[in-house]
């Protein structure tokens, strides 16, 4: 079987795509053996994850360590689920991990997240690492991430997603991604004003929580920032490389967790800002130069659209802004297109494929309803994300941007086959 067969036989072994339960993961990852040698950070969060993530991969490179790095989902292939060294790994080198899974499993049904995750946690535990990081898929207290033990736990900024699973409001949220934190170890908040249930669930549980603003923060001007923690100081940092208005918020937390692994884990400020210089992560906030300018960005809830319309606002002046988006029918798709409709001339909505995407037609029906600011706005359907891209390449002038953006399956669309020729109707 090659890793296609593998996903493939993945997909179909759980009647539920998504089951909150730990007991089933935990069991097969004993069975395994599974086990760490290295120092573990588990990452959860609504939106600043992949970010944190990424900075936190690229400073310890940058300090000389091998570092392992699981996230997901994956834009266009699976391997970037599962970085070694900054890079995806060879489809080759997860085969036996796969197997050992299906062979360790026995009659307990997995789903393809909990199956995927234990491949490629068995990978890491056979590699000779400096570091591993987990990012949490959804909520924390039962995602199948949490069935391993982070020496560090970082919950990025907490916003309203995923209410079917994790609750209505912040505090229920917050509770759940709260989950991942551990006894005595330390517990990294970065949300600026985090729900009361996560500091109260630290005091309960008896973990070490450093909070934003109490035990680090961060300044800075137009040119530079500093950093301080509870021991630790670094001035005069370079902004990290990705964009974003919230982008110090992500990176101030990956500095207070390698402070609080420092006896483990040293890192020097030089790492530190060759990391933050180098760091890459596709499609957040990711501007593609050339004309017209295209803008990839995995918004998919309102909290990440608001952060999005604000790194659009102060992009500076284009004569028209044309949109293709599509989205998951569980999400707050009124909320998206109303933060949204002022900025955008022309909506191109695509369908997704993916059984919970709401369709291109559904879309642009509930955008003439709301009848926000910007109706005139022109809207067109399309039947995927890369004829979507194309028609709006075909109506943008050279000055005008295009920004992509919804969810994972709507980017990787359109990076699937590489961007498009750019030639804009009145393009030399």
């Amino acid at each position: 079987m090659d890793l296609d067969d593998w996903l493939a036989h993945c997909e179909h072994l759980h009647p539920k795509t998504i089951e909150l339960t730990l007991d089933r993961v935990a069991g097969v990852k004993a069975r395994l053996g599974i086990a760490f040698a290295a120092p573990t950070i588990v990452v959860a969060g609504t939106n600043g994850k992949g970010s944190t993530c990424a900075m936190l991969e690229s400073i310890a490179l940058a300090a000389g360590y091998r570092v392992g790095l699981y996230s997901k989902p994956h834009l266009v292939h699976f391997e970037e689920r599962c970085r070694i060294g900054g890079a995806s790994v060879d489809a080759s080198a997860l085969l036996p991990h796969f197997e050992a899974v299906e062979k360790a499993r026995g009659d307990v049904s997995l789903t393809y997240f909990e199956f995927t995750l234990l491949a490629i946690a068995s990978l890491f535990a056979a590699k000779p690492l400096d570091l591993v990081i987990l990012e949490v898929g959804l909520g924390g207290r039962l995602d199948a991430v949490n069935a391993f033990d982070g020496d560090c736990a970082v919950i990025t900024s907490i916003d309203v997603d995923h209410v079917e699973y994790l609750g209505t409001d912040r505090e229920s949220i917050g509770r759940e991604k709260a989950g991942i934190m551990r006894a005595g170890r330390p517990a990294i908040v970065s949300d600026p004003v985090p729900p009361r249930s996560v500091i109260d669930e630290a005091a309960r549980i008896g973990a070490d929580l450093w909070l934003a603003g109490r035990d680090f923060r961060h300044a800075g001007d137009r040119q530079q920032w500093t950093w301080s923690g509870r021991s630790t100081r670094f001035s005069g940092l370079g902004y990290p490389a990705l964009r974003g208005a919230n982008q110090l918020l992500n990176a101030s937390g990956a500095l207070a967790a390698f402070e609080a692994l420092r006896e483990r884990l040293p890192i020097s400020a030089q790492a530190i800002r060759t990391g933050l210089a180098t760091v890459e992560l596709p499609g957040r906030f990711q501007v593609v130069p050339g004309e017209p300018t295209i803008v990839l960005d995995v918004a998919h809830n309102p909290h990440a659209v608001a952060a999005l319309a604000l790194n659009l606002d102060q992009m500076g002046f284009f004569p028209r802004t044309h949109a293709v988006f599509g989205a998951m029918r569980d999400k707050d798709i009124d909320a998206i297109l109303m933060r949204m409709a002022p900025l955008v001339d022309h909506w191109h909505f695509t369908d997704l494929p993916a059984a919970r995407a709401a369709s291109a037609a559904e879309i642009a029906e509930r955008f003439v309803a709301l009848g926000p600011k910007g109706q005139a706005a022109t809207v067109a359907t399309h039947a995927t994300a890369s004829e979507a891209l194309a028609a709006a390449m075909n109506d943008a002038d050279p000055a005008d941007r295009i920004v992509v953006f919804g969810s994972f399956y709507t980017v990787g669309g359109v990076l699937e086959n590489g961007l498009p020729q750019r030639t804009g109707r009145h393009a030399a």
